[in-house]
C-alpha cells in the first residue's frame, strides 16, 4: 500500500492488476472511502477533499460530470441509452450489467501513443485510434470470451455514436477478435455429479440446486427465480414454464421429472422460489447464487466446476441418450439450431467412428 502526495490518500494495488484509490476520513482513521477515479481525472482534487472531510459515504454518492467529447462522456451516454432500452424491453438487463462492468476497464486504460501516452482513456477524445484498440484486444488474448464481449460493446457504442453525430467513424469496426475459444465452462462428468451428490445429501439446498440445474438445463440467471409460480399442469403432469432472461432465447416448457419432483417435495423450507439462502429467503441475484454454488462445489472437492458446466453436461447426456438437435434446442431454449448442434455433432462423430472402426473387427490379422 503506497501513499501519494495527498494526506490520507492511499494507493492499493489489486490482484487484478488495477489500482484502487482510498481516502482516510480526517478525524476517523478507521474510516476509508473508495474513489472511483484516479489523480489524472480533472475532478479528482474536488472529490478527494469531499472524501477527506467525510461528506461522501461511498462511490455511489459521487456524481462525476464527464467532459463532452471524451471517451468517458461517450461511454456514459451510451450506457444511459442502454438503460432506457432495458426499461422499454428492447434490451436485456444482463447485457447492460455486463457492459457496465466493462466501463472501468475501458476508462482506466492507459494510452500508449502520441502526446497522450500514459493518460487514461477516460479524458481523451472519444475516437480512440484503431491501433490503441488493437493493443487492448491483444492484452485480452488470454480471455477470448471477454475480449469478444468488450469489442461487442465498443462496436455497438461507436455505431450508436455515429448514428447520432457524436463521432465521424467507428474505430472499433475494423478490429476483429478471432482468438480461439478455450471451450468455456468444463462440462461435468458422471463422476463429478456423483462426487457432488455424495457430499451434499438429498434434502439440502446444495442438492436441490444441482438437481434443478440438471433436470431443467436452465441458466443461473433463470435458476434463482424459478419457483412454484412457474409450475403448470399439462395432461395431468406437472411442467415448468418460463421465459429465459437471456435476450433472444425462446419460451421453455419441460415436464418435471421424478428426481426433480422428489427434491422439490422434500424441501423443509418453502419459499417463493425453489432455491433459498441459509436465511430461507430467495437469492437476490444470479451472482449471489453463483457465489454460493461455487462454495458448495469447493466443499465437494470440485473447485473448477460451475453451473454452466452442468448445462453443458445435460446437453451432452441428452445427445448420448438419443435426443435430437431440435429436442435439445427446445430444452435449452436456443433460438438457433446451430447452437444445439454442438451437442449432437460430437455424439454423432463417436457413433460414426464406432461404426467405421467395427468394419475392421473381422480382419484376419
Amino acid at each position: 500500500m503506497v501513499k501519494l502526495g495527498y494526506d490520507g490518500l492511499l494507493i492499493e494495488p489489486m490482484a487484478s492488476g488495477n489500482i484502487r484509490y482510498r481516502v482516510r476520513v480526517r478525524g476517523n482513521k478507521n474510516r476509508r472511502i473508495t474513489l472511483p477515479i484516479g489523480p489524472e481525472h480533472p475532478e479528482f482534487h474536488q472529490i478527494y477533499l469531499a472524501a477527506r472531510m467525510g461528506i461522501i459515504e461511498s462511490p455511489s454518492d459521487i456524481q462525476l460530470q464527464a467532459s463532452k467529447g471524451t471517451v468517458e462522456w461517450l461511454v456514459s451516454e451510451y450506457l444511459s441509452h442502454l438503460e432506457r432500452m432495458v426499461s422499454s424491453g428492447q434490451a436485456s438487463h444482463l447485457t447492460l450489467k455486463q457492459r457496465q462492468n466493462f466501463r472501468p476497464l475501458i476508462l482506466t486504460r492507459k494510452s500508449t501513443s502520441g502526446k497522450s501516452e500514459g493518460r487514461s482513456w477516460a479524458g481523451l477524445p472519444l475516437e480512440i485510434p484503431a491501433e490503441e484498440l488493437a493493443a487492448l484486444r491483444d492484452d485480452l488474448m488470454a480471455t477470448p470470451g471477454k475480449a469478444k464481449n468488450v469489442f461487442k460493446m465498443l462496436k455497438a457504442m461507436y455505431k450508436w455514436g455515429c448514428e447520432r453525430g457524436h463521432c465521424q467513424t467507428n474505430p472499433a469496426a475494423s478490429i476483429s477478435v478471432n482468438y480461439m475459444s478455450q471451450g468455456g465452462a468444463t462440462p461435468w462428468s458422471l463422476d463429478d455429479l456423483k462426487k457432488y451428490r455424495e457430499h451434499h445429501q438429498p434434502g439440502t439446498m446444495a442438492h436441490m440446486t444441482l438437481t434443478l440445474f440438471m433436470f431443467t438445463a436452465c441458466r443461473i440467471s433463470d435458476a434463482y427465480q424459478l419457483g412454484r409460480e412457474h409450475e403448470k399442469r399439462i395432461n395431468g403432469t406437472t411442467w415448468l414454464s418460463w421465459n429465459p432472461q437471456k435476450k433472444g432465447s425462446r419460451q421453455i416448457e419441460i415436464p418435471v421429472l421424478p428426481p426433480l419432483m422428489i427434491a422439490i417435495q422434500s424441501q423443509k423450507v418453502v419459499g417463493s422460489t425453489y432455491l433459498l439462502t441459509e436465511l430461507g429467503k430467495p437469492f437476490r441475484s444470479a451472482e449471489g447464487l453463483r457465489n454460493k454454488f461455487k462454495d458448495w462445489c469447493r466443499e465437494a472437492g470440485l473447485p473448477d466446476r460451475s453451473s454452466h458446466g452442468i448445462r453443458k453436461a445435460a446437453g451432452h447426456l441428452l445427445a448420448l441418450h438419443g435426443a435430437t438437435q431440435y429436442e435439445i434446442m427446445a430444452i435449452h431454449g436456443h433460438a438457433q439450431a446451430s447452437t444445439s448442434q454442438i451437442y449432437t455433432e460430437s455424439v454423432e462423430r463417436l457413433k460414426l467412428a464406432e461404426m467405421g472402426v467395427s468394419k475392421l473387427g473381422n480382419l484376419n490379422w
